[in-house]
């Protein structure tokens, strides 16, 4: 038997036999079917993800890798077929190095946000991180994911801040991406001074992009490194609250060309006072009412070398952008400084996460876009929300410059009541009705996922054939989690 096999490979403990325990990896707070699995098993290595995928593929068993902790909301952790076992990684905790002189953290993938950031702090590091992830994300989950993060000026690639991975591809077969394929093993590289900091490779080849984004259905990474930045010595936040939003978007432009600031984003009221707001509901309807539509965040940094000169001058340049768009920059809007924020989002989210605190779920729409068609789409996911009787007011919007501010990631998150079948239906509706109009209107979603996935990549054959020929060279025999993305 299977579960036999698979108790020889971990041990009797990391075998799951409780059925409620199973039960909770059939469902996420997506809109993706309910399937239950057949069993979760938790591997304690990387030599035991090998032997689990190998086993898979003998036994034709679908293979689902989970390495953050609930909630999940996206549905690539939930089977699309019945049988599947799930590889719940949460409990590979190491983290193998830190190093300060090439700005490089080492991983397995069940280290949580929470615990990597204490970790480099201590050696001056910081991680560029996405906004407020929930306190049970893993950090090399958000990585393969490609959330955005929130210091654009460091943002050099779309694959960023991701470097290299160890991965067990379909097959069961280890390998090493970047400057961490060789030669020699990693323990050997690190004592030739080599760091593991570069993505590319090995030779020619950029086989993380393989993997970024494939929602498990390529292999299973079992560590990676990524680039982290300096922590700076001196730090001066501001918030800019304007009602026009083309005066923030050029504001955005200017900052981070000059690369005046390092976190940098924007939110509309719904979602500033979500994050801010402390006692529920009825402070977060008076806070949202006394901030301005839109609100601009950004971080001004001085690091070892002159920090307060450095600030100051960037701070004076700064001054003449804002002004020349006819914008304000204040330490505090409405009862919400900017220094509160700062710290705020140089950690996970504060537990309940912050996307639940307002109506118990919330269901997200995002894509990619450039500045010059952000208002557009904006406008047309506010008629698309008012037509299907969501109110435009109440949906969140974050939009999150990346790349070094040369494309934005657009955001709509909708709060809704998931106890109530009229909300999650009408939300569920909006869902594919918006994605249809965003998509038609030039929206590009790089992202697909649940049941909108397949709408989105299958308008494009070619691509949907080339994945195809992907897949069938790492997981030839499909074991690994069939039916996301077009598999």
């Amino acid at each position: 038997m299977i579960e036999d096999e698979l108790v020889k490979i971990v041990g009797p403990g990391n075998v799951i036999q409780d059925q409620a325990m199973i039960d909770e990896y059939s469902r996420d707070n997506s809109f993706v079917n309910s399937v239950r699995p057949e069993r979760v098993v938790k591997p304690r290595n990387s030599e035991d993800v090998g032997k689990i995928v190998k086993l898979a593929n003998e036994t034709l068993t679908p293979v689902v890798p989970v390495s953050s902790g609930p909630p999940h909301f996206r549905g690539d952790t939930v089977p699309s077929l019945g049988g599947a076992i799930i590889v719940d990684l949460s409990g590979m905790k190491q983290i193998m190095r830190v190093d300060r002189q090439n700005r490089v953290a080492i991983c397995e993938p069940g280290v949580t946000f929470d615990e990597l950031i204490t970790a480099v702090e201590k050696e001056g590091l910081r991680l560029n991180m996405p906004l407020l992830p929930r306190k049970s994300k893993s950090v090399i989950g958000s990585l393969l994911e490609r959330d955005p993060v929130i210091m654009p000026a460091y943002h050099w690639d779309i694959s960023d801040p991701l470097a290299c991975v160890e991965v067990i591809f379909g097959t069961g077969d280890m390998f090493r991406t970047g400057s961490a394929a060789g030669p020699g093993s990693i323990e050997e590289q690190w004592a030739t001074g080599q760091a593991q900091n570069e993505a590319a490779g090995p030779s020619q080849a950029s086989f993380y992009r393989v993997i970024q984004g494939a929602q498990g259905t390529m292999g299973i990474v079992t560590w990676a490194s990524m680039r982290c930045e300096l922590l700076p010595r001196v730090e001066e936040p501001f918030l800019l609250g304007s009602s026009h939003l083309d005066k923030m978007l050029e504001s955005v432009h200017w900052l981070i060309k000059l690369r005046l600031v390092n976190e940098c984003f924007l939110l509309n009221n719904s979602n500033l006072a979500a994050i801010m707001a402390r006692k529920w509901p009825d402070d977060y309807q008076e806070l949202k009412g006394t901030l301005p539509p839109w609100v601009l965040f950004f971080n001004i940094a001085g690091y070892e070398y002159l920090p307060e000169e450095r600030v100051s001058y960037q701070i004076k340049d700064m001054m003449d952008i804002t002004q020349r768009v006819g914008a304000e920059p204040v330490k505090k809007i409405a009862k919400i400084s900017a220094s509160e924020l700062l710290e705020s989002v140089h950690r996970p989210s504060e537990e309940p996460y912050w996307k639940l605190r307002y109506k118990g779920a919330c269901h997200d729409i995002f894509f990619l876009t450039i500045y010059d068609r952000l208002s557009e789409l904006i406008g047309i996911m506010r008629d698309t929300a008012d037509e299907a009787g969501f109110p435009a007011l109440d949906m969140g919007i974050y939009l999150q410059p990346i790349v070094q501010g040369t494309n934005c990631h657009c955001e709509f998150n909708f709060f809704y009541q998931p106890e109530n079948p009229n909300e999650s239906s009408r939300v569920k509706e909006l869902s594919t009705t918006a994605t249809k109009n965003l998509t038609n209107h030039g929206a590009f979603f790089s992202r697909p996922y649940g049941e909108s996935s397949k709408m989105i990549i299958n308008r494009d054959a070619a691509t949907v054939a080339a994945l195809k020929k992907v897949k069938a060279v790492f997981d030839p025999n499909n074991i690994m989690n069939p039916g996301k993305l077009c598999f």
